[in-house]
């Protein structure tokens, strides 16, 4: 039911589309608490986009171009020009004027979404000039890219404190805090939440029957991920699950001549599969990269898990989040070297071999707790007990 209170959200991605299906996690959980959400939508229209009741406005599309961030491309992949920009920028500042929210969320931005300046400052700016300002809070996971310069960074800090209420960091500060990626933690402290992982709801029913593997291979995206995916379906020969029920999840972005090559192996192949943790709940194992919603689902099922984190040295964050579970003995980590059909069933014996994770030592009830910190800021109310 209604409290009358507005949010509007704004969601822009670039490359992959972990943020989008995080970002439709939370939308669903401020619906569900009473929220009258919009959503400011910029990037590529995905297959499996639901809206949770909220209201979406679709801008003109922009994305990386081949994964290049300084250069953006429209839909049909020219290269986006100063009208395309300023026709984006301006729609963007009337649905804010239409909307009139008592909540303005940015995802990524300001720690991210450098490219989108463009229409996010002035959003910024008109956020300020209204007669009823509303609460602005930047929604963030737990684990960010690391290496910027550190001028980039201090520029994050100066648009905290310029235009932010509050940052929603999606994570639970015991498995690790922002400092840990983020320098100038100390600078915002009193404006960080820690949400705890945004996971899917838990009150829904288990797979079908026909939905049901014992071994649940996925790789997030697709253009990532193509070496374990491989090496997973040769692993398969000589593991303790040879005759039993596979599934691999190539995502949307895998090559269609890397589709073809998984043809030839006896298993179930799908690009993605909706509420991926109902699948997992009823799996004996999940194989995956560490990307943070396919963790979140994994935590969501209590499954055993081999990971193997993709990772350069400007994208770290799988690495580092491969890495913390693993020291907590929740799963199996495997390095870049150990992408092969023998190290992946060596692995497999391990993992299955150790006593069950148990998941319940991380916080994961992301979502709701967002709900609660936003409905707070409004209130005021102590009673609600939101903790950080």
């Amino acid at each position: 039911m209604s409290h009358g209170s507005k949010v509007l959200f704004y969601v822009q991605h670039l490359l992959g589309v972990g943020h989008v299906f995080r970002a439709m996690r939370i939308v669903a959980g401020l619906v569900g608490s009473g929220f009258d959400v919009e959503l400011i939508y910029g990037g590529q229209r995905l297959q499996n986009f639901q809206s949770h009741d909220a209201k979406v406005h679709f801008l003109p599309s922009l994305n990386s171009a081949r994964g290049d961030f300084s250069q953006l491309v429209t839909a049909d992949g020219t290269v986006a020009d100063d009208r395309y920009r300023d026709n984006r920028r301006d729609r963007v500042l009337e649905i804010l004027a239409t909307c009139r929210p008592d909540i303005v969320i940015t995802e990524a931005f300001p720690f991210g979404r450098r490219q989108m300046h463009f229409e996010l400052l002035p959003l910024m700016d008109a956020v300020q000039s209204m007669d009823r300002k509303p609460r602005v809070f930047s929604s963030i996971r737990d684990i960010l890219q690391e290496g910027n310069k550190p001028s980039k960074d201090w520029q994050t800090v100066e648009l905290i404190n310029r235009y932010f209420d509050g940052v929603l960091v999606h994570g639970d500060r015991n498995l690790v805090e922002l400092a840990a990626t983020f320098p100038f933690t100390a600078e915002i402290a009193k404006q960080i939440h820690y949400t705890g992982i945004v996971t899917p709801p838990r009150d829904q029913d288990t797979a079908a029957p026909q939905e049901r593997y014992d071994v649940v291979v996925s790789a997030g995206g697709g253009l990532l991920g193509r070496e374990l995916i491989f090496a997973a379906a040769e692993a398969r020969k000589s593991s303790p699950f040879k005759d039993a029920r596979w599934c691999i999840l190539t995502g949307p972005y895998m090559a269609a001549e890397d589709r073809k090559r998984l043809e030839k192996y006896d298993m179930e192949i799908h690009q993605f599969i909706p509420d991926l943790h109902r699948v997992l709940k009823t799996a004996q194992l999940s194989i995956s990269l560490t990307g943070y919603n396919t963790v979140a689902d994994i935590m969501a099922a209590g499954c055993r898990a081999i990971v193997a984190p993709q990772w350069n040295k400007k994208e770290t964050e799988q690495l580092r989040r491969a890495e913390l579970l693993s020291k907590l003995g929740l799963v199996e980590m495997l390095a870049h070297d150990e992408k092969t059909p023998s190290a992946l069933s060596a692995a497999i014996d391990r993992v299955m071999s150790a006593p069950p994770p148990d998941w319940s030592m991380i916080r994961q009830d992301g979502a709701a707790h967002t709900a609660r910190i936003l409905h707070q800021s409004l209130t005021g109310d102590q009673s609600m007990q939101v903790s950080s």
